[in-house]
């Protein structure tokens, strides 16, 4: 399990740019990034109530889309959908909230959520929205889109970083969009 890539955007845009490393803040998110801070920083979110708690401080999503994503037709490079960090060899989206991810030697992530994809996929490349949405055998809609965290303690990261589980609740917690 490791990480492949690291992205941040100082302003609200869809796709964040590639960089060598982040540095994350506990509590905040990743320095520098439009969506770090105690308090929610997704503009539809902010509009709603914007003194609830920021449960989305760092979006992490799985290479594996990415891949799954190329082979269906879509040039899909990480940070493409928003992500901050890009991930190989780890099943984010069957893990439960409040899992626990280590990132390198400092960095610990709890996972609070499912990032929950919305039109804005669609206006970046048609078609995409329904490339990342699929209907489990029992009905439920599966979102592959990632996981959201917040960040427990900080530290700095870089492509290559391994990833480990440091904390798995004692009970699985399904994941549901924060």
């Amino acid at each position: 399990m490791i990480v492949t890539a690291v992205h941040r955007a100082a302003a609200h845009t869809f796709a964040k740019t590639t960089t060598t490393s982040i540095r994350l803040i506990a509590g905040q998110g990743v320095d520098g990034d439009a969506h770090c801070g105690a308090t929610v920083r997704h503009r539809s979110r902010v509009a709603k109530d914007p003194a609830q708690p920021n449960l989305r401080q760092v979006h992490l999503i799985h290479a594996e889309l990415l891949d799954e994503l190329h082979h269906r037709g879509f040039g899909v490079a990480p940070g493409q959908l928003g992500e901050n960090i890009t991930t190989r060899g780890i099943d984010l989206l069957a893990l439960s909230a409040g899992t626990h991810l280590r990132i390198g030697d400092e960095v610990l992530i709890e996972v609070t959520g499912l990032r929950n994809p919305c039109h804005q996929i669609d206006d970046f490349m048609p078609g995409l929205l329904a490339a990342v949405l699929e209907r489990g055998p029992d009905g439920i809609v599966v979102r592959k889109t990632g996981v959201m965290g917040i960040v427990v303690h900080g530290g700095t990261i870089e492509a290559g970083s391994p990833i480990t589980l440091a904390h798995v609740p004692a009970h699985h917690i399904g994941l549901v969009p924060v």
